[in-house]
């Protein structure tokens, strides 16, 4: 009797702990199992992926290989243009190797849904069984409805069924594999770098900021929770100190689980007193599962649409000049441009400053979201469509519970708020360093100073406001008619 071969199929999960597929595949003691990871770089492109979340992932891809080698589990690098031409290779893959049953995670983007769906429908062909699990939320989506089976679009409701749930059902981890007897095939060699980055990625910079594995990502975790996760809600809004996580990227590689997170969140409450700031954090995690939730029930926000259809009738700006110095963080706007800059540098925005930013764009500059949440994309090493568009569309007031449309920051306000020192501005916007800690906020409040090689604000923001509250006003009361 022939040996069964099992396939896990690799996604936003690269780990070998709390890996629902991972585990599956292994429940059989006898089985071979290879991990096979798709490497799609043209879907990629189409996608706006960050060249910094791409190498990422082929940097944890080579810890990956490793861990799973002392499991004797192969993994194996399948490169295709995109989901498309992936699939016929899949099938052809399986069927060479004598794949017995194929093993992955739901996905829930269009994209991504529709590659799943045509790979199902070729392995039943070949008379392969496929098994697919949850993973990427803590609660699967479409498991957190309403009283009559609807999907939540306003939050508080939400995490309230989604704490109740978990009161009844608490999260439960699953251990790393067991080691396989023998590997069914060799691994693939990784080259140094992934093969469609050309560039260097940000002279090294990043892949020091943001190393690698497992257990990077644990350390980072405990160290959150043990050490900052108490006065996490006194201090997130602070990005010149390390008051949050730094999980994300993480989380977007599936190199930790939120599981995993929310577990030792809840086993460090329930052994210290005073964590009200991780409450507030867990908070966070439900926020991911929402928006994932919200990209399934409605998945026109996957076609770049607002999802209050209506607002896509704004007059947004089309003003180029204006779009590049926010891209460039040159806009006048010292916050503003410290966020963006951080952005450009290092691959990562502090949260509160990609609020800051998305609604400066859309509601100073009134220029498209959309913009905005695909340059975002295109750089963020933690880049991910439900939280990334879920955050947008909440700036823009254009999204699901989403700020109310009258509710525009005043970036200099939020600069003395967020950073009342100036210390994060001085750190990315070095030309404002000498200021003071009241100057620094509001450089050309009291006059131009010609030594300043600054620019001016490129907006006036109290004119500004009043024009965004106009259009959408006006859009209000046509929509009425």
């Amino acid at each position: 009797m022939s040996v069964p071969h099992h396939l896990v199929c690799l996604r936003n999960d690269l780990r070998v702990a709390d890996h629902p597929a991972l585990h599956a595949a292994c429940a059989d003691p006898t089985a071979q199992v290879t991990a096979l990871y798709a490497y799609t770089p043209e879907q990629w492109q189409q996608h706006d992926v960050a060249a910094v979340r791409i190498d990422f992932e082929w940097r944890q891809l080579q810890s990956l290989v490793t861990d799973l080698a002392e499991l004797n589990i192969a993994l194996v690098v399948l490169a295709a243009d995109d989901y498309t031409s992936l699939v016929p290779k899949l099938l052809d893959w399986c069927q060479t190797h004598k794949v017995s049953s194929v093993f992955a995670h739901e996905a829930y983007e269009i994209n991504e849904r529709a590659r799943d769906n045509a790979i199902r429908d070729g392995l039943s062909e070949l008379g392969i069984e496929a098994q697919w699990f949850h993973d990427s939320c803590i609660i699967a989506p479409g498991r957190v409805l309403t009283g009559d089976g609807r999907v939540y679009t306003v939050f508080t409701p939400f995490k309230r069924n989604w704490l109740m749930q978990l009161a009844e059902h608490p999260v439960r981890l699953l251990p790393v594999p067991e080691k396989r007897t023998a590997c069914a095939v060799a691994s693939s060699q990784l080259s140094a770098r992934a093969p469609s980055i050309t560039v260097p990625i940000a002279d090294g910079l990043v892949q020091t900021l943001w190393p690698v594995g497992e257990a990077e990502a644990h350390a980072r975790l405990a160290q959150f929770i043990e050490e900052d996760g108490g006065r996490y809600h006194e201090r997130r809004d602070l990005p010149a100190i390390n008051g949050t996580s730094t999980l994300s990227p993480y989380f977007a590689a599936g190199v930790i689980s939120a599981r995993q997170c929310l577990y030792r969140a809840e086993q460090h409450k329930h052994h210290h007193a005073g964590q009200q700031g991780l409450d507030t954090w867990i908070s966070e995690l439900c926020w991911r599962d929402f928006y994932k939730h919200i990209l399934l029930g409605f998945p026109h926000v996957c076609r770049h649409q607002a999802f209050k259809r209506e607002t896509d009738k704004l007059p947004w700006s089309h003003n180029e000049a204006n779009f590049q110095a926010w891209c460039e963080g040159r806009t006048g706007f010292p916050i503003v441009d410290a966020a963006m800059r951080q952005l450009n540098e290092t691959g990562w925005m502090h949260n509160r400053l990609r609020m800051i930013t998305a609604m400066f764009l859309t509601k100073d500059l009134f220029i498209d979201w959309r913009l905005g949440e695909r340059y975002f994309m295109q750089h963020l090493i933690d880049g991910d469509l439900s939280a990334n568009n879920g955050g947008w569309q909440w700036s823009a007031s254009t999204g699901n519970d989403a700020a109310p449309y009258f509710r525009i920051f005043n970036p200099f306000l939020q600069s003395k708020k967020c950073d009342p020192d100036g210390e994060f501005i001085r750190r990315f916007v070095p030309e404002l360093a000498h200021l003071d800690a009241k100057r620094i906020h509001e450089p050309h409040a009291k006059g131009v100073d010609v030594r300043l090689k600054y620019p001016k604000p490129i907006v006036d923001h109290a004119l500004a406001r009043l024009d965004t509250l106009a259009y959408f006003k006006a859009l209000n009361a046509a929509s009425a008619n």
